[in-house]
């Protein structure tokens, strides 16, 4: 059912998402159980994979809405700030009593991560309203993550739908999907482990096959190794990904889906749009933290070259 984000007067890039306030410490190697580990350093950053999404899409080009929930702190301030110092539309920003959202996430050596999120004021994401459908009907695409009450995520992809807008989801964190909103998706966009997850398989092909059974389009990303396309139930491309050096991998998953969604947005297609998020995903990972390794569309365009 996939629907052409080009029509009409749709543009740009609505995000609907987490967004949190990371807490990176970098070490030598992840701890093991029980063990306790001297950090080489230790920061603060804007995160969230909602807000990780909604900024990479606004580098890469896209006019982006985002529309997330805010505790009245600190945090929540200073994630706020970051909103608008991107030139993303906030006024469906939600501010909320329950604390900002908070990731405590562990860098090692290789640039590996474990990352533990306590979800605060995204568990209270209110229900959609007239002025959000007002917002998604307006945009060319609608992107999404798990980070959200599924309930809610359930209501905007509903939404999308109804108006017709392009709907991604970016399948992250991993969870049981309803068939009803895996069907209303015109992409899906997953990890070889949440491919696995979701499609009820340790063998990632069928997996893989399954999930493009239900969905038009799937992009399952695979880190190093690139990107593999599927469309219509059919594999249609496999996208390599640039020979860099890993310094910090959090957060590339997003800057993957964000210039996604707005490559399709400005009228891509399938596979140049991959190709694009493919190369803004490699540079993400060479820079330690989220947002502020995601980059900016003249360099994404110089490494596609």
């Amino acid at each position: 059912m996939s629907r052409d984000s080009t029509t009409n007067s749709r543009s740009g890039v609505t995000v609907v998402g987490s967004a949190n306030r990371d807490i990176v410490f970098t070490v030598e190697r992840i701890p093991r159980p029980g063990e306790t580990m001297l950090a080489t350093s230790a920061a603060k950053y804007a995160g969230g994979k909602g807000l990780n999404q909604a900024v990479a899409a606004a580098r890469a080009g896209a006019a982006a809405t985002f529309i997330g929930a805010l505790g009245r702190d600190e945090d929540g301030d200073a994630l706020a700030d970051t909103i608008r110092e991107e030139s993303i539309a906030d006024r469906l920003v939600r501010r909320t009593d329950d604390p900002t959202g908070q990731a405590f996430i562990v860098v090692d050596g290789f640039g590996e991560n474990t990352i533990i999120v306590a979800s605060g004021a995204n568990g209270s994401f209110s229900a959609v309203g007239a002025a959000d459908r007002e917002a998604i009907g307006a945009a060319s695409v609608v992107l999404l993550q798990l980070e959200l009450p599924l309930e809610r995520v359930a209501e905007v992809v509903e939404a999308a739908a109804a108006l017709g807008t392009t709907v991604m989801l970016n399948a992250a964190p991993a969870r049981e999907l309803p068939r009803e909103l895996i069907g209303r998706l015109d992409y899906l966009i997953v990890n070889e482990h949440e491919a696995c997850a979701i499609g009820g398989s340790d063998r990632l092909g069928v997996a893989s096959a399954t999930l493009a059974s239900l969905v038009d389009r799937v992009v399952v990303t695979l880190g190093s190794a690139g990107a593999v396309l599927y469309d219509r139930g059919a594999e249609l491309a496999r996208v390599p990904a640039p020979r860099v050096t890993a310094v910090d991998t959090t957060g590339a998953g997003d800057t993957f889906c964000g210039a996604f969604a707005a490559a399709i947005a400005d009228g891509r297609d399938y596979e140049d749009a991959a190709r694009f998020a493919t190369a803004a995903a490699a540079l993400s990972v060479q820079t330690i933290g989220a947002v502020p390794s995601i980059p900016f569309r003249a360099a994404i365009d110089e490494a596609g070259r």
